[in-house]
């Protein structure tokens, strides 16, 4: 028994000494896995303050150098939505908000093409015709918890992200479909338009205006409430690039194939809340008004032309609706309706009036049944002002959009109308991380 005794004794000594030399090992190991951790945590953090940057800075980059020289003004904007964008990130386990001393103007750099990082210049030195932008975030002095026991001292690490403007995938459209002008065709459908140009409707099933409702799905018999839903909400989503050459009288249920023309009840108060103006149940928490709900009308805006530029410096400063008489709109015609003031336009506003819009053959429709006719195209337009009517126009009331042009034009507004597609979409530019 005392050799037994002794047998373990030993064994019990040798254990005692390799978990002595063992332990500082696995302490190591232990303080290497949690270092690393903790630095990947503030890469991924900043990733993602890099990754909002570029895209958020893409969206800027919209100017067509063939339409002309594109100013400097297409960077300042970029860099200063970048930084505008990331600085929203936190960082150190979302402790503390990215800074400067994270990203700066300096960190945010441009090209003409996607290239090595070092071909990327900042906004002074770079083209303003650049259609990628480089965004950079560091963390430095990030102290280890555990590895600063064998000497190892403060860390750093950093993140970068390219984005650029792609063709979407599909668009998110409103229900109204502008009719083909007078020169335009089918393989043209954008010929006889100018941007800035005003296009107006009295949004009857005549035909004789320049745009109408319309219902991109006309044989699932969802009728008003389907199109005031999308007035409240998104729009209507993948859609296809174009319909077919024609529709058929089975072409109610043909992709691409729309159709039900003429004034729809309760349009009118869906359409309003883009406006910043509610009646019923419509709240800017279900159905977000614009960053403005100035409205553009033959009063308030007599050339009919061109509203586009005051919109922005409208939406700048986040105005609301001026009022019925001011806008040209009938007296008392929108009692009941409460107003977005500009606090509310700024924290619950979206872009919300420039829209994406198929084009149509409205003359088509006179002749087909059921009511049906292709999309030719897509158009981007601005919403004007809000409905005297509920339920739409009435009478000789007249409803007027400003043509943008396509929305597929490089320097669009309403280039943020869709999903990432892939090398063969046509939809609208949406901002996409390349690298």
């Amino acid at each position: 028994m005392e050799r037994l005794s002794f047998h373990w004794t030993r064994q019990g000594g040798a254990v005692a000494i390799i978990a002595a030399l063992a332990l500082p090992i696995l302490i190591g190991f232990a303080g290497l896995a949690l270092d690393l951790g903790h630095m990947y945590i503030e890469k991924t953090e900043l990733q993602n303050a890099t990754d909002a940057c570029a895209l958020a800075a893409s969206r800027e980059l919209t100017c067509d150098p063939a339409a002309g020289p594109c100013p400097s003004s297409y960077l300042e904007a970029a860099v200063n939505s970048g930084l505008t964008v990331a600085r929203r990130n936190r960082i150190d386990f979302q402790g503390n908000q990215i800074s400067n001393a994270q990203i700066s103007a300096s960190d945010i750099k441009f090209s003409l093409t996607i290239a090595p990082n070092s071909a990327y210049l900042d906004k002074d030195a770079a083209n303003p015709a650049s259609k990628y932008v480089m965004c950079t975030a560091y963390q430095t002095g990030i102290i280890p918890w555990f590895m600063r026991i064998l000497g190892i001292g403060e860390q750093s690490v950093s993140a970068q992200a390219v984005a650029t403007l792609v063709a979407a995938q599909s668009n998110c459209a409103i229900p109204l479909g502008v009719c083909l002008a007078s020169g335009g065709s089918a393989t043209n459908p954008y010929a006889g338009f100018s941007v800035g140009q005003w296009l107006t409707s009295r949004m009857s099933s005549s035909s004789t205006g320049s745009f109408d409702w319309i219902d991109y799905t006309p044989a699932s018999g969802g009728g008003a409430s389907e199109l005031a839903d999308m007035l409240t909400g998104t729009g209507q989503c993948n859609l296809p690039p174009t319909g077919p050459a024609t529709c058929s009288s089975g072409g109610a249920g043909t992709p691409g194939c729309v159709g039900a023309q003429g004034n729809k009840n309760a349009l009118g108060k869906a359409w309003n809340t883009r406006f910043g103006l509610y009646k019923g149940s419509n709240t800017a928490a279900n159905a977000p008004p614009d960053y403005t709900g100035y409205a553009y009308t033959p009063t308030s805006w007599p050339s009919r032309t061109d509203a586009f530029s005051n919109f922005q410096s409208a939406r700048a400063a986040f105005t609301p609706f001026q009022g019925e008489t001011a806008a040209g709109l009938p007296r008392n015609a929108l009692n009941g309706y409460s107003t977005a003031l500009s606090t509310t336009l700024s924290t619950s506003g979206a872009d919300r009036r420039l829209a994406v819009a198929p084009i149509v053959d409205c003359s088509s429709w006179a002749g087909s049944s059921p009511q049906t006719v292709p999309i030719l195209g897509y158009a981007c337009v601005l919403m004007l002002h809000p409905m005297s009517s509920d339920n739409g126009p009435s009478g000789t009331e007249e409803v007027f959009l400003e043509y943008r042009g396509r929305s597929t034009d490089p320097g669009s507004p309403c280039a943020t109308s869709g999903m990432v597609g892939g090398p063969g979409s046509v939809g609208p530019l949406v901002p996409a991380l390349v690298q």
